[in-house]
């Protein structure tokens, strides 16, 4: 008697499964979560926030159609003579408005002198960065006419006592923005002037293209953009 109300039963729940479309979960077994509701990653310890301001900068090379675009390097003429000395604000430094404000805001968040080139016509930034971790770092590149380059580096970039200057043959003392810095020709044809070698904190200026008499007047011609 009971056999046909057990069947009854058993081919109720078999179609009640059919239309439901879905599949009981039973215990131990977690389904996973969609994408709108996935837990957002945290982060990692000790992690420091970014700065409100852009850490970065990307190449904003000139567009006018008139600028040189001759194969030589600029002459010692064309530089600026003498560095203009601190600035209150960046407005001095070359480049766009864009990149006058990365310098502003990396002189107001790394706790050391923020250097920043005064370059003749010609000369754009290519890119440049900074970050406050480990005492803080900042590089930043210039190219000018004629495939003509400078990368400066600045700040905790370097713990080689040798103060990363790349291999070639000391050539005595230069200024370097307010200070004044070690010369080096070196071995692939560049320059290269480093400040504090060495040190926890340094600055160097490592020069392609252009002859020595004009690496000198630029790196003279370096600011400190002050806080």
């Amino acid at each position: 008697m009971l056999r046909p109300r057990l069947a009854l039963v058993f081919a109720l729940a078999v179609g009640l499964a059919a239309c439901g479309g879905s599949t009981p979960v039973g215990p131990g077994v977690t389904l996973p979560l969609s994408a709108t509701h996935a837990p957002s990653p945290s982060l990692p310890a000790n992690s420091e926030i970014p700065s409100a301001g852009p850490s970065s900068i990307a190449s904003e090379a000139p567009t006018d159609s008139t600028a040189p675009t001759d194969s030589t390097a600029p002459s010692t003429s064309e530089s600026p003579s003498g560095s203009p000395g601190p600035s209150s604000a960046a407005g001095v430094c070359t480049g766009s408005q864009v990149n006058r404000t990365f310098f502003d805001n990396a002189a107001l968040a790394l706790p050391w002198t923020v250097l920043c080139g005064v370059m003749p016509d010609g000369w754009f930034v290519g890119a440049g960065t900074y970050q406050l971790a480990g005492g803080g770092k900042l590089s930043v590149s210039y190219k000018g006419p004629g495939g003509a380059t400078i990368d400066v580096s600045q700040g905790a970039f370097c713990t080689d006592s040798s103060g990363c200057v790349p291999a070639g043959t000391e050539a005595g003392e230069t200024p370097f923005g307010p200070w004044t810095g070690t010369l080096t020709n070196l071995a692939d044809g560049g320059f290269a002037i480093v400040y504090a070698r060495g040190e926890p904190i340094s600055w160097l200026f490592v020069a392609h293209g252009i002859d020595d008499p004009t690496v000198r007047t630029l790196a003279a011609a370096m600011v400190e953009v002050a806080e």
